[in-house]
C-alpha cells in the first residue's frame, strides 16, 4: 500500500478528531467513501503504527470495532482467507505488545467483537486462537495479559461457544488468578486504581449468575470487595460496584453468604457509612419541586443495598447486626447521621419484617421523637419511617399505634418551618390511611378533617400568594385517602371540601400545576366514590363537564402530563359510580384511553459502550442480554398504559351489554398485549379482559361472540406455554377457565384441545419436577431455615398454578361432559400421581378435585377410572388434612347423586367414614368446619340419592341433630332442599311424634338465616317460608315453637316471611 494512501487516512483520522464540525463532517464523508476491506488494513495500520498520536491510535481502534459490529458481513469476508489469518493473529500480537492500558483495552474490544462474529450457527468459534490466547493468558505472569483475558472475556461471555465446560473452567481460572495473584495482590484491585471497572464488572456479573464459582475463594473476594468498597479514594461508581458484588451475592447465594457473618457484619456499617455521604443544602426545606433520587449517590446506593441486603439474608441475621449501629447514629449530634439512621429503618422494614415486629413498640417511640428533631432532613427522615412502617406492617400498625400515630402526623403538617417535611408527613398520613380499618379511623374523623381542612385553605391561599403547591398536592391526596378509607362515613364533611376542590380542578390550569389538578380530579372522584351516587349526584354533572372539558383539551396535552394516569382513573371511577347513565360519556372518553392503552414503548437493542451514552436519567432501563448487548426499553408512559387497560377492563366488567360497541376495538388491542413483556400488569389486564368482553358481546348473538372467541383462543392458549411469571400465568389459566365457562360446550376444536392437553400435561410435569428440585436444595451444604421459608414460597406459587390446573379441567369437564374423557387420558397418569398416599396434601386435595369434577360432570363414564381413585378417595375421606378430608367427601357427595349404579356398593363404605369426621371433638373448630360441613351434606346426599343403600330412618335423627350448614353456602343449599323434600313429604322420623320437632327444624331454619346460609333469590328460600307458613296456620303449635326460639331466631323467622 502506498505510503501517501497511508498517510492521507492519518490525516483523516485526525480531522474525524476535529474540534471543528464542518471539517469532522468533511472528514466523516470521505471515511464512509472508502471500501470495508481497505478500511480494515488502514485501520490495523494505525493502530500498530506507535508513533501514530495515541488519540488517533485509540480512534482507529473504536472505528475498526465498530465497522466489524456493524458491517462484518460486508467487510471481512472479502477479505483473503491470507488477510483474515493475518488479522486476527495482528490482534492478537497487539495486545501482548501493547503498554498502554487504556489502548489494549481497546484492542481488546476488537478482538472480542470479532470473536463474536466468528462462532457460527452450530456454536464452533472459528477462531480457534484466540481461545488458547485466553487459556495462556491467565495464567501469565503478566498481569496486563490477565486484564486483557478478563476484559476479552467481559465483553463476550459467549466467547467459548458449545465448549461450555472449558469456559466454566477457564472462568473460574481467571477469577481465581485474579484473587490469588501472589505478585500483584489482585488484578482486581490494581484495574479499580487504574480507573477500569471491567474486572469489578465481571465479577458482579458472576455473583449474579453463577455465584457458586466464587465459593473457594470467597473469603477472600469478599474481604477484597469490602476494601474497596471503604476507600473513599475510588469513585463513587467502583465503591457502589464492588459493594454490588456483596448485595447480589445476598441475592443469589443467600445461604453461602449467609456463612459469612464476619463479612456481612463489616458490610452493614460501610452501607451505612454511604448512606451518611449527603450534601448540606440550604434550599432543601422549603422547595417546591422534588428532585429525582440522584441514584448515582452513595446515600442512594446504601440504602438501595441495605434493603436488598435485608431481604435476601433476612432478618434473622441483619436486625441483630445493625441494630446497634442505628442506635448509636440516632444519637449522633450531626444531623446526616440521624437522617441515615432512620432511612436505614425505613429500608430493612421488609426484610427484617418479623423480627422487627417484635419490638414494633420501642421503635415507634423512638421514632416518633424525631417528627420533633431541630433539623428539618431528620424530621422527613422520621416521615419517611414512619409512612413506610404503616405500609410493611399493616394493618397490625395502625392496631397497635392509631393514637400516637395520627397525632403526631397532624402536628408535623402544621410545621411552618419546612414545606417538604409538611408534604411527607401527609404523605405519611396517606400510607397510614390506605391500610387502615375502618373502624379505627371513624373516632378520629373529626379531627383529622378539620386539620385537613385546615392545612387545605391556609395552602390554598399559599397557592394564589407565592404559587407554591407541594403541600397542597399531597394534603388533596391525603383526603382522598381518607375518604376511601371511611367511605359513607364521610358524608357529613363532603360539602366542605368539594367546593375548593371543584375550585382548583377549574383554575389550576397552568403547566406547574398539571400534577395537583391530576391530583384533584383523583380526590373528588373517590369521595364522590366513598360517599354514593345518592350523595355526589349534586355535583355530578359538574364535575363530569369538568372532566369533559379536560378531555377534549386532552389533544394538547403532552404525552408525559401527569393528568392523563388521574383522569383515566377518576373516569373509571365516575363509571363506577353513574353506574349506566355512564354509558352517555363513552364516545368522549375511549378515545383518549385507547390512545393510552396502545401506548408502544421505545425499545433498542444496544452493545454496552453505547449503552453507556444514554444515562438512566433519560428514562431509560436496561437488561443485560449477554454477549456485551443490553435491551432498553423507555419507561415513560408504561405505568399509564398499564392503568388504561385496567380501566378498560373496569368499563367491561361495569357497563355489561352496554360496551358492546367498543368490544371489537378492545379485544383487538388486548389479545397481542398478553405478550406484552415489558409490564406485568399490562398482561394481567388484557387477560382479565377476555371472559368481561365475552359477556359484553353476548347481545350481539352467537355469531359474533364466536368470532370474537375465534379472535382470543389461540392467543390466550399459547400464552399458557410462554408466560414467564407465575403470577401473571394463574390470571391467564383463571381467565381461559372463564371463557370456557361463558362458550361452553363446542368453544374448543381439536387444534386446541391438542395444544392445551401438551400445556397442562407440561405444567403438570413441571410441578412434580419443582418438588424433586426443592428435595435436592435441601440436601445442599448451605441450606437452613431461611432456605426452607424460601421454598415453602416457590411450593406456595406452584400450588396456585396446580388450582389454575384444575380450574381449567373443572371449565371443560363441565362444559363437554364424557365427551372430553378420550382427550383427558394423556393427563391421566399425572393426575393419579397427584392423589398418591406419599404426595404433599395439597396435591391430594386438587388431585381429588379433579376427579370430582369427572365424577359431577361425566358420570356414569367416569366410572371406567374409578380403581384409580376410589380406594384413595375413600381412604382420604378421614385424612389429617382439613382440605383433604373436603375433597372427598365432596366425591362421595357427588358420586351418590351423579355418579349412577356403579358407584351404589361404595356408599355403605363411605357412611362410617363421614360419620367419624362429623363427630370427632374438633370437629367444628375453624379448620375443620368445612371438611366436616361436605361430610354432613354427603350424607344427606346418599339417603336423597340413593336410599336403599343405607338406613335412612336409623341415620336421619342424626343428620337432624347436625343441621343448620353455614359455613359452605353450596352445601348448606343442598342439605336445605333435602330437608324441604322430608317435610314437605311429611316424614314421620323428620317431625317427631305428635310435631314434637318442629319447635327444632324451625330453630334450624331461623339459624340458617342469621348466618345467610341461602340467599333470598334461591328458589329454596321460598320452599321454607312456605313450611313456616304452613306451621302459621296450626295456631297453639305456632305459639308453642315461637316461644322455644330466642329473639334473633324469632326475628330471624319474620326475615324469612318477609323476603320470600
Amino acid at each position: 500500500m502506498a505510503a501517501t494512501e497511508q498517510e492521507q487516512f492519518y490525516a483523516l483520522l485526525g480531522n474525524l478528531l476535529s474540534p471543528d464540525n464542518a471539517v469532522r463532517k468533511q472528514a466523516e464523508e470521505t471515511y464512509e467513501t472508502i471500501p470495508g476491506p481497505s478500511k480494515i488494513t488502514y485501520l490495523l495500520q494505525a493502530i500498530r503504527n506507535n508513533a501514530t498520536p495515541e488519540e488517533a491510535r485509540q480512534m482507529a481502534a473504536v472505528l475498526l470495532r465498530r465497522l466489524l459490529s456493524s458491517a462484518f458481513e460486508e467487510v471481512y469476508p472479502a477479505l483473503s482467507p491470507e488477510d483474515q489469518t493475518s488479522v486476527k493473529s495482528e490482534l492478537l500480537l497487539f495486545i501482548q505488545l501493547e503498554v498502554q492500558s487504556t489502548m489494549r483495552k481497546k484492542i481488546c474490544d476488537i478482538v472480542a467483537e470479532l470473536a463474536r462474529n466468528l462462532i457460527d450457527e452450530d456454536g464452533n468459534n472459528q477462531w480457534p486462537e484466540v481461545l488458547k490466547f485466553l487459556f495462556d493468558s491467565v495464567s501469565s505472569q503478566n498481569v496486563g495479559l490477565r486484564e486483557a483475558a478478563l476484559h476479552i472475556f467481559w465483553n463476550f461471555p459467549g466467547i467459548f461457544g458449545n465448549q461450555q465446560q472449558h469456559y466454566l473452567d477457564v472462568i473460574k481460572r481467571m477469577l481465581v488468578q485474579c484473587m490469588q495473584d501472589q505478585e500483584h495482590p489482585s488484578a482486581l484491585n490494581d484495574s479499580c486504581y487504574q480507573n477500569d471497572d471491567s474486572v469489578l464488572k465481571s465479577l458482579v456479573e458472576i455473583a449474579d449468575s453463577v455465584p457458586k464459582y466464587l465459593r473457594p475463594h470467597l473469603e477472600a473476594t469478599l474481604q477484597l470487595t469490602l476494601k474497596l468498597c471503604a476507600d473513599a479514594s475510588l469513585s463513587n461508581m467502583q465503591r457502589q460496584l464492588a459493594l454490588e458484588v456483596i448485595v447480589a451475592l445476598s441475592e443469589t447465594a443467600a445461604a453461602m453468604l449467609r456463612r459469612h457473618t464476619n463479612i456481612i457484619a463489616q458490610a452493614i456499617p460501610q452501607m451505612l457509612a454511604m448512606m451518611v455521604d449527603l450534601e448540606e443544602d440550604e434550599d432543601w426545606a422549603n422547595a417546591d419541586e422534588l428532585a429525582d433520587d440522584d441514584f448515582d449517590s452513595n446515600a442512594v446506593a446504601g440504602e438501595s443495598a441495605l434493603d436488598r441486603m435485608a431481604c435476601g439474608l433476612g432478618g434473622k441475621l441483619v436486625l441483630p447486626m445493625i441494630k446497634e449501629h442505628i442506635m448509636q447514629m440516632l444519637q449522633n449530634p450531626d444531623w446526616k447521621y440521624r437522617h441515615a439512621g432512620l432511612m436505614a429503618l425505613s429500608a430493612i422494614g421488609e426484610g427484617c419484617h418479623q423480627q422487627m415486629e417484635g419490638i414494633l413498640n420501642e421503635i415507634v417511640n423512638f421514632v416518633l421523637l424525631f417528627l420533633q428533631d431541630p433539623h428539618p432532613r431528620v424530621r422527613y427522615a422520621a416521615c419517611n419511617a414512619i409512612g413506610q412502617m404503616a405500609t410493611d406492617f399493616a394493618p397490625g400498625f395502625q392496631k397497635k399505634f392509631h393514637e400516637k400515630v395520627i397525632g403526631a402526623l397532624l402536628q408535623t403538617m402544621e410545621d411552618q418551618g419546612s414545606q417538604r417535611v409538611q408534604a411527607h408527613a401527609a404523605a405519611a398520613l396517606i400510607n397510614f390511611t390506605e391500610d387502615c380499618p375502618k373502624s379505627l379511623l371513624i373516632p378520629y374523623l373529626d379531627n383529622l378533617v378539620k386539620h385537613l381542612h385546615s392545612i387545605m385553605v391556609v395552602k390554598l391561599q399559599e397557592l394564589i400568594q407565592k404559587g407554591t403547591k407541594l403541600v397542597l398536592e399531597q394534603v388533596v391526596t391525603s383526603i382522598a385517602s381518607v375518604a376511601d378509607t371511611v367511605e359513607e362515613k364521610f358524608v357529613p364533611y363532603y360539602d366542605l371540601f368539594m367546593p375548593s376542590l371543584k375550585h382548583i380542578v377549574e383554575n389550576a390550569v397552568q403547566k406547574e400545576l398539571r400534577l395537583l389538578r391530576g391530583k384533584t380530579i383523583e380526590c373528588i372522584s373517590l369521595i364522590g366514590l366513598a360517599v354514593g351516587k345518592e350523595k355526589f349526584m349534586q355535583d355530578a354533572s359538574d364535575v363530569m363537564q369538568l372532566l369533559l372539558k379536560t378531555q377534549t383539551d386532552f389533544s394538547d396535552l403532552e404525552d408525559d402530563d401527569p393528568q392523563i394516569s388521574y383522569m383515566i382513573s377518576a373516569w373509571a371511577r365516575m363509571c363506577k359510580i353513574l353506574g349506566k347513565e355512564f354509558q352517555q360519556y363513552l364516545p368522549v372518553v375511549m378515545g383518549p384511553l385507547m390512545k393510552t392503552a396502545s401506548i408502544k414503548p421505545e425499545v433498542a437493542l444496544l452493545d454496552t459502550q453505547d449503552m453507556e451514552n444514554m444515562s438512566d436519567d433519560d428514562g431509560w432501563e436496561f437488561v443485560s442480554i449477554g454477549d456485551q448487548q443490553s435491551f432498553g426499553i423507555k419507561t415513560a408512559g408504561l405505568e399509564e398504559k398499564a392503568t388504561a387497560c385496567q380501566m378498560l377492563v373496569c368499563y367491561a366488567k361495569e357497563l355489561k351489554e352496554g360496551f358492546v360497541e367498543y368490544t371489537e376495538q378492545v379485544v383487538k388491542l388486548m389479545v397481542p398485549l398478553l405478550k406484552f413483556y415489558f409490564h406485568d400488569g399490562v398482561r394481567v389486564a388484557a387477560a382479565e379482559s377476555m371472559p368481561l368482553l365475552l359477556e359484553c358481546a353476548r347481545v350481539r348473538g352467537p355469531e359474533y361472540l364466536t368470532q370474537m372467541w375465534h379472535f382470543m383462543c389461540d392467543a390466550l392458549i399459547k400464552a399458557i406455554g410462554t408466560e414467564p411469571e407465575s403470577d401473571v400465568l394463574s390470571e391467564i389459566m383463571h381467565s381461559f377457565a372463564k371463557c370456557i365457562e361463558v362458550m361452553g360446550d363446542g368453544c374448543l376444536n381439536n387444534e386446541h384441545f391438542e395444544e392445551l392437553g401438551g400445556i397442562l400435561k407440561e405444567k403438570l410435569e413441571e410441578h412434580f419436577k419443582n418438588q424433586e428440585l426443592r428435595q435436592v436444595k435441601r440436601q445442599d451444604e448451605d441450606y437452613d431455615e431461611q432456605v426452607e421459608e424460601s421454598l415453602q414460597d416457590e411450593d406456595d406459587s406452584d400450588v396456585y398454578i396446580l388450582t389454575k390446573v384444575s380450574d381449567i379441567l373443572h371449565s371443560i369437564f363441565s362444559s363437554y361432559r364424557e365427551k372430553v374423557l378420550p382427550w383427558f387420558e394423556r393427563l391421566l397418569p399425572l393426575i393419579v400421581n397427584l392423589i398418591c398416599p406419599h404426595r404433599p396434601w395439597p396435591d391430594r386435595q386438587w388431585g381429588l378435585c379433579i376427579f370430582d369434577d369427572i365424577v359431577e360432570h361425566c358420570s356414569p363414564a367416569s366410572f371406567k377410572y374409578a380403581e384409580y381413585f376410589l380406594r384413595p378417595m375413600l381412604e382420604s375421606v378421614c385424612d389429617s388434612s382439613p382440605e383433604v378430608r373436603q375433597a372427598a367427601a365432596y366425591g362421595v357427595g357427588v358420586m351418590a347423586q351423579f355418579g349412577g349404579d356403579s358407584y351404589r356398593p361404595f356408599c355403605p363404605e363411605a357412611l362410617p367414614l363421614l360419620v367419624r369426621v362429623i363427630q370427632s371433638p374438633d370437629a367444628k373448630a375453624k379448620e375443620n368446619v368445612n371438611a366436616t360441613e361436605n361430610c354432613i351434606s354427603a350424607i344427606g346426599k346418599i339417603m336423597k340419592f340413593k336410599p336403599d343403600c343405607i338406613n335412612v330412618e336409623e341415620v336421619l335423627p342424626h343428620w337432624l341433630s347436625w343441621l343448620p350448614l353455614h359455613e359452605d353456602k353450596e352445601e348448606a343449599v343442598h342439605t336445605f332442599n333435602y330437608l324441604c323434600d322430608l317435610l314437605e313429604s311429611n316424614n314421620p322420623v323428620v317431625l317427631g311424634p305428635n310435631n314434637s320437632n318442629l319447635p327444632r327444624i324451625l330453630g334450624i331454619i331461623a339459624d340458617g338465616e342469621i348466618h345467610e346460609a341461602i340467599k333470598h333469590e334461591d328458589p329454596c328460600t321460598k320452599r321454607l317460608a312456605n313450611v313456616v307458613r304452613q306451621v302459621q296456620t296450626s295456631g297453639g303449635l305456632w305459639t308453642e315453637c315461637i316461644s322455644q326460639l330466642n329473639a334473633d331466631q324469632q326475628a330471624a323467622i319474620q326475615e324469612l316471611l318477609n323476603s320470600a
